[in-house]
């Protein structure tokens, strides 16, 4: 027997850009004394929503936006390397903002935590766009674009690009 799981349009690209831009300003609003922040996004997806976010962060101030990304392997981050694009060099004592795109257990967030562990920020802070309030680990989003209580069955799916938008199934 074939079942086809239905998907629910959670947000649209018109909410998803909302979000996104709320998300910028509240950014802004904590941030607004610094010169320069660097934004980080877990790949995939939490690095697109990262350079969505610089982009209007960039249009609303006059802080310098710095990019990166952070690789891990979601499924097992126990045995594998949580890497950087930035050096500890070029991170030192600037505001860092470490971006997801669905937190589930808080597992991928602790880890990719982990990377800037070892070296001396002003401020570490985390966002996500969704939240589903599944945390295992004592981690929690800073930022968030919206709280969303699933039962551990269903699936979040953020969709960048075509179909735009945030799906449950």
């Amino acid at each position: 027997m074939n079942i086809k799981v239905k998907k629910v349009k959670i947000l649209d690209d018109i909410q998803l850009q909302q979000k996104v831009n709320r998300l910028a300003w509240q950014i802004f609003e904590r941030n607004y004394t610094e010169n320069e922040i660097v934004i980080v996004g877990i790949e995939k997806r939490g690095v697109e929503l990262s350079l969505r976010i610089s982009q209007v962060l960039q249009s609303i101030s006059n802080m310098k936006i710095i990019n990166a990304n952070v690789s891990l392997n979601k499924d097992n981050p126990y045995n594998s390397k949580v890497k950087c694009n930035l050096s500890p060099v070029e991170i030192k004592d600037k505001v860092v903002i470490l971006v997801d795109d669905v937190l589930n257990s808080g597992k991928t967030l602790m880890y990719a935590v982990s990377e800037f562990l070892s070296v001396p920020l002003i401020n570490l802070s985390t966002l996500v766009l969704i939240n589903r309030n599944h945390n295992r680990y004592p981690i929690k989003a800073d930022f968030e674009g919206m709280s969303l209580s699933t039962t551990l069955n269903e699936h979040i799916h953020v969709i960048f690009g075509k179909e735009e938008g945030v799906y449950l199934s």
